[in-house]
């Protein structure tokens, strides 16, 4: 470690470190990072309502440079609740759980609830089902809860805002996770059962996930001459073919069936619809937005705030017709770049901005750090029987220097042809660089003389990745160099960085 980062994690280790602060975990699904806060960095819709998150971030440590691990939701949280890559918990889809195929590793919410707090999960915090053995039972303290609500084949209507008739009789599954993380945080205030106990509590809420199903005051808050077609909506100059992905839920939708709309690449939809798609995202956005702000002002009026860390992200982002896609499922920076922030009550209370490259894999180490919990060691190459160790790096350091350099850069992945081609991608300042070797999924090694396509986007010069430079004999040298680094992986940039 640089002896000035090792003064850093003195300091931050001794200023923040404040043993039993609750902590309130907040995810929402499929969020992209651009919220009302950030105003003026290349938001593509200049006016988003998001009053609430953007008043949290204005009292946070705001992690405006974060990228998922795998852009699919099950891989996602799996890897930052467990500090683990999507290789070493070998989930690379929303069907495998990582205690079966993995290891008994400690998740998030069970290192608290092994350090003495009271461990609640509430909504969609770790991906439903299968690949969490129906939401990890060890990870909390008491029953899941899960709204009794509709399922997806009754809001399958993508862009249908619904009325009060209609919430009253299919409740909106986030109303009803609001409301149950209200009435929690009630049971650990003054006169509550579970008072004077800490609690990590984790609200997961599904939107802007689709089906794009919200009140329908939401989509007033943009009108429709508002709302702008994607810029980009085509594939770059020279994409590889093994990187494109059918946008699948988006067809399971009952209005764009009679479209005729097969998802292929460079196929757009009508451009009344694309319009009808975005405006229905960024409603169902601010209604999300709105569900946080009432947990958030129950935490104030409780008198709880002040001795609550809060964090707020989303598991991965998400492409609304940019490259003529509709999803995530990509190593497309729309798709793996995600909102980050963590409160942290007394140091972080003015704002803090840093715009260094981090990971959601930094999570772990980073909440336990600001708990001032016994921190987590580094995973070793072989981690499958070691319950604790982190994949990750505490950015508790940014709190005191916003614009260290903890990591130059930082790594994502998506697998395709039935996990046997991975696409490992790597993202620095300047560049986002993707190889698609052969994957062996039962050693989870790659076979780097088997490539079946490479990708190079210079930022500086092309911010939206349209031009794909990987075989421009101008950028030889240059992907030579990221190759080289690529392949090296992430243990490389932590050992040489970090630890």
């Amino acid at each position: 470690m640089h002896p000035f980062l090792a003064i850093l994690v003195i300091f931050s280790a001794t200023l923040l470190a404040d043993a039993g602060k609750n902590v309130l975990f907040i995810t929402a699904d499929d969020l992209r990072p651009e919220l009302g806060f950030y105003t003026g960095e290349r938001s593509i819709h200049p006016d988003m309502h998001t009053p609430n998150i953007d008043a949290l971030a204005s009292r946070s440590l705001q992690l405006r440079n974060t990228y998922a691990q795998q852009a699919m939701c099950g891989p996602s949280r799996t890897s930052f609740l467990t500090g683990r890559r999507p290789d070493t918990t070998r989930v690379h889809s929303n069907m495998a759980y990582f205690r079966e195929v993995a290891g008994n590793f400690t998740t998030l919410p069970q290192y608290f609830k092994n350090n003495g707090y009271h461990s609640l999960g509430i909504g969609k915090v770790f991906h439903p089902g299968s690949s969490s053995g129906n939401d990890d039972p060890p990870s909390w303290s008491q029953e899941y809860y899960n709204p009794n609500v509709c399922s997806w084949d009754e809001y399958r209507r993508c862009t249908w805002p619904v009325t009060p008739e209609d919430t009253a009789e299919c409740p909106l599954p986030d109303v009803a996770i609001a409301d149950e993380a209200i009435k929690s945080l009630q049971r650990f205030a003054p006169g509550g059962d579970m008072e004077g106990t800490s609690f990590f509590m984790a609200v997961g809420f599904n939107k802007p996930h689709l089906p794009f199903v919200f009140p329908e005051e939401f989509l007033d808050l943009y009108p429709e001459e508002e709302i702008s077609l994607p810029t980009n909506p085509f594939v770059p100059s020279e994409y590889p073919e093994v990187a494109w992905t059918l946008p699948y839920l988006l067809l399971r939708c009952d209005d764009i069936t009679p479209l005729n709309f097969t998802g292929a690449i460079n196929e757009t939809l009508p451009e009344w619809k694309q319009l009808e798609l975005r405006r229905a995202y960024y409603a169902s956005v601010s209604f999300i937005d709105h569900q946080m702000g009432r947990v958030l002002d129950e935490l104030d009026r409780l008198g709880m705030r002040d001795r609550t860390l809060v964090s707020f992200l989303g598991d991965h982002g998400f492409k609304i017709g940019e490259h003529g896609g509709w999803g995530k499922s990509c190593n497309f920076d729309l798709s793996v770049h995600a909102p980050l922030m963590v409160s942290i009550p007394g140091d972080t209370n003015n704002g803090i901005i840093s715009h260094s490259l981090t990971e959601l894999v930094d999570l772990y180490p980073t909440l336990v750090d600001a708990a001032g919990l016994p921190p987590i060691p580094l995973c070793p190459e072989d981690s499958s029987d070691v319950e604790i160790c982190t994949e990750g790096a505490s950015l508790i350091p940014l709190a005191a220097d916003p614009e260290a350099e903890l990591k130059s850069k930082v790594f994502s992945q998506y697998p395709r042809e039935d996990n046997i081609v991975m696409g490992y991608s790597m993202r620095t300042r300047r560049f986002r660089y993707t190889e698609w070797p052969g994957f062996d999924s039962v050693t989870m090694t790659p076979n780097w003389d088997e490539l079946h396509g490479v990708e190079l986007y210079d930022h500086e010069n092309d911010p939206d990745e349209n031009h794909n430079v990987g075989n421009d004999p101008q950028y030889a040298e240059t992907r030579i160099q990221l190759s080289r680094e690529l392949r090296l992986g992430w243990r490389n940039e932590i050992k040489n960085n970090v630890q």
